[in-house]
């Protein structure tokens, strides 16, 4: 996993970005491993090893100079720790509980519609605000209960969210980033199975080790009653569950305030 990473990082840069000459023999786009090893410092050895996947210790310093040297963000700088085992990783406890005290909460923000998710984007919680929102959304039953699988494999979604490629996107590259701490975890390698079969987006995505992580967004989703509604989302952290998140739409215009009651059940 860190060296298909490294391997993506590593082809979206060019000599030309370090003002290096290209050469004549360049087969492949992007930067060989021993001009990446120059750039950054290190050996050129040591680094194959690295993208190989060898059992070799990993000092912060080189992950650094890597960093810097592929222009990681915070989110891809990270998840390259993650993966390299840098940084302690989480142990997986299953399904994250949801407390009385964490659904009474939820459920004190309607008519703001609220919902608890997993790092898969599992549904653990949802007020009445949420479910009611979301009710039309599928033209099949629902049976994944998570959001990223009912944006993906819905026929209908791309007609009902206008940001639909920015949020799929999205989407993908934040799950990407939460696996790397459950790589090799049957839920997830499920999950990942799965998706890439029934949905030629998410395999072209997955492919492209992209990562992300939360950013607030502003997204409009088309309901047949209400009309367009157009949210501010936002992202509280529940630490009394690990890995879990309190998603909150908050109404971006006075339009979706005056229209959200039409969406009541």
């Amino acid at each position: 996993e860190l060296g298909k990473f490294l391997r993506t990082r590593r082809a979206r840069l060019s000599p030309a970005d370090f003002d290096m000459p290209a050469g004549s023999r360049r087969r492949t786009p992007g930067l060989r491993r021993e001009e990446l090893a120059l750039l950054a410092g290190v050996g050129v050895s040591w680094y194959t090893w690295l993208e190989q996947g060898r059992e070799i210790n990993v000092s912060t310093q080189v992950l650094d100079a890597l960093a810097s040297t592929l222009r990681l963000d915070r989110a891809e700088r990270w998840h390259m720790y993650v993966l390299a085992e840098a940084v302690p990783v989480a142990v997986s406890t299953g399904r994250c509980p949801v407390t009385e005290e964490l659904t009474e909460i939820l459920h004190s923000l309607d008519p703001l519609p609220g919902v608890v998710t997993d790092a898969r984007f599992n549904t653990l919680a949802e007020n009445e605000a949420y479910h009611d929102l979301f009710l039309y959304w599928h033209s099949l039953p629902c049976i994944h209960r998570n959001s990223m699988w009912c944006t993906l494999t819905e026929p209908t979604a791309r007609d009902k969210h206008p940001q639909y490629e920015e949020t799929v996107r999205q989407q993908v590259a934040r799950f990407r980033a939460a696996y790397a701490r459950h790589v090799g975890e049957p839920d997830w390698e499920e999950d990942i199975r799965r998706l890439s079969i029934l949905s030629p987006e998410f395999a072209e995505l997955w492919a492209r080790h992209e990562v992300a992580e939360f950013q607030p967004s502003t997204r409009t989703f088309i309901h047949p009653v209400a009309g367009p509604l157009t949210f501010a989302t936002n992202e509280l952290q529940v630490p009394a569950a690990a890995e879990a998140r309190l998603v909150v739409y908050t109404p971006a215009d006075d339009e979706t305030r005056k229209q959200l009651p039409r969406t009541r059940a």
